[in-house]
């Protein structure tokens, strides 16, 4: 049992090294390609837009065959789609390898958190299991970056995607051999409960898709995934440009955002994890949203190194409340039929805030203080509705239950 757990948040660690080893070599072969400005920032953030239609597609497949088979099929179509890399000779076709690089690895992350929420609910420590998933994540953006640019320089990128193609060959290996099967027992029960919804398939996705969204909890975990991803687009936007206008070393930008990372792991994985699942999710992601608007806040005003390294670790005691927390929301107020979907959906909201922190602010603001502030205010606000939200809810039910005894006696 352990070493299958281990083997999941092993998977889950090679899943989003797709992403992270991408990341800082990306725009420079743009560049190297002969592309524009314009051309090469829709090379960087074509894979996000198009990775959010993976998830929706992925969660679909999820709830009708199978977490173990769409994360299979994931690595091996990912893995393909890295080796066409190495035949790009000009822009137009690195755009088109992108997009379908964005579909196919959008079926990994909600097929391995689908595996993961199922082995998690089978005791109770949902809050626990996201935690360490949160730590293989940030094992891999601190890993993922350093291990790009030290093969970039000694390599030569041709053989960054190879040998990032064979770790998610080697992934596909692990999940065929080690990933739990979907009980067949639960496959035919969600297979018998969507086939007795509704005959026809487009009513039965759109009565899910409904359901789903017909659900608060889910909402506001979706609202937190959205606005969590939208503060790293902005840091990620931001941060290397402040750093480079302050005079600040080269590395200064990639040691900052791997602060935030060694913060949140050591919150992930030391025994303080146990906090995931003793405090109500819904509590965590207030004061976990708290910490990272006054850290985006307090980094649009620092120029001192110092002294933002220090923000950039309480942002990541922020992040490391919020990631675990959002998944426990999710999990624990999704059906099984639905948690396919569900997750697909979840990770689509991170796709559409990354998108919408990098791009959207920078669209509105050049100048990088303004694109934090920004951020730390829209960030603000929505927790504000959120919270307005669950309160005016808590209200109506118990204005029900005072209803309901009244009318009794």
């Amino acid at each position: 049992m352990t070493k299958m757990k281990f083997m999941l948040y092993g998977l889950v660690f090679i899943c989003f090294m797709d992403l992270f080893v991408q990341l800082p070599v990306m725009g420079p072969l743009a560049k190297s390609l002969g592309a524009g400005s314009f051309v090469t920032g829709l090379a960087v953030g074509l894979y996000s837009l198009t990775n959010m239609f993976g998830n929706l597609a992925a969660g679909i497949w999820i709830d009708r065959v199978g977490g173990k088979i769409v994360l299979i099929t994931g690595f091996i179509c990912t893995a393909c789609v890295l080796l066409m890399y190495l035949l790009v000779n000009d822009p137009i076709y690195l755009l088109i390898v992108r997009f379908v690089h964005g579909l196919a690895g959008g079926l990994l992350v909600p097929s391995a958190f689908t595996l993961i929420s199922k082995f998690a609910s089978k005791g109770s420590g949902e809050g626990k299991a996201m935690a360490l998933s949160g730590a293989a994540v940030g094992l891999a953006a601190i890993v993922g970056p350093a291990a790009a640019g030290i093969l970039k320089a000694r390599v030569g990128l041709d053989l960054l995607f190879l040998y990032t193609a064979v770790l998610l060959f080697i992934g596909a290996l692990i999940a065929l051999i080690w990933a739990p099967r979907d009980d067949r027992s639960d496959m035919k029960q969600i297979q018998h409960i969507n086939s007795n919804k509704l005959k026809q398939p487009a009513e039965q996705q759109q009565a899910s898709f409904t359901s789903i969204f017909n659900n608060k909890p889910v909402i506001q975990s979706y609202i937190g995934a959205f606005s969590l991803m939208f503060a790293m687009g902005a840091l990620t936007y931001a941060l290397p440009l402040k750093a480079d206008q302050l005079s600040f070393p080269d590395q200064t930008a990639g040691l900052l955002l791997s602060t935030f990372g060694i913060v949140a792991i050591l919150v992930f994985v030391l025994p303080v994890n146990k906090l995931f699942d003793r405090v109500p999710p819904l509590k965590l992601i207030f004061i976990g949203g708290l910490f990272v608007v006054i850290s985006l806040l307090l980094l649009s005003l620092l120029r001192d190194k110092l002294s933002m390294y220090i923000v950039m670790g309480f942002y990541g005691l922020g992040f490391a409340l919020l990631f675990p927390s959002l998944n426990a929301l999710l999990i624990r107020n999704v059906t099984p039929e639905n948690k396919g979907k569900a997750f697909g959906l979840f990770y689509a909201f991170f796709s559409i805030g990354v998108v919408a922190g990098s791009s959207g602010l920078s669209a509105l603001s050049g100048y990088y203080d303004d694109v934090l502030r920004l951020a730390g205010a829209i960030i603000f606000i929505a927790g504000i509705g959120v919270c307005m939200w669950h309160k005016l809810e808590k209200q109506k039910k118990r204005d029900y239950d005072y209803e309901r005894q009244e009318t009794q006696l």
